[in-house]
């Protein structure tokens, strides 16, 4: 495969969600990228972008968020950016999920899936930028046979 890239920005309402999945899932099956690859990827991007709108730009829904999906050889990445609030990996604390059952309470569990969902997860802030990077690695497994390859 050769190298690509692809870009979408979108306001950061939740009502564009379903635009960034529909995105991010047309270039992972285009490349080739198995059905629950693909799923994993939207869950993740889905969970990220939800966090910019939440935390780094609090619910303010006319900020930008950038999207680019970056094909390689031999990964699939999908960086993300803001020019919100920066999250700061070194300060999170995975929640206690007992405690949050006990509590009834939702949430606090979108870093924590993403870094389950995704072969690698990576911050920056440089300037006014924030960039979270999501990478799934292509190997025979992620990938789908050619239609050819299964008759």
């Amino acid at each position: 495969m050769s190298r690509a890239l692809y870009t979408l920005r979108i306001p950061s309402s939740t009502r564009y969600l379903q635009t960034v999945r529909r995105f991010v899932e047309r270039h992972a099956r285009a490349a080739g990228l198995s059905e629950e690859a693909i799923e994993r990827l939207k869950l993740a991007v889905d969970e990220a972008c939800t966090n910019i709108i939440k935390h780094a730009y609090k619910g303010r829904p006319d900020r930008p968020i950038d999207v680019a999906v970056l094909l390689e050889p031999d990964r699939f990445v999908v960086r993300i950016r803001d020019q919100g609030e920066a999250f700061d990996p070194t300060r999170y604390r995975a929640p206690d999920l007992r405690t949050l059952i006990r509590k009834r309470q939702g949430g606090g569990l979108g870093v924590r899936l993403i870094h389950q969902l995704m072969d690698e997860v990576t911050y920056r802030s440089q300037g006014r930028y924030n960039e979270v990077q999501l990478i799934k690695y292509l190997t025979p497994s992620d990938t789908a046979l050619p239609p050819s390859a299964s008759a």
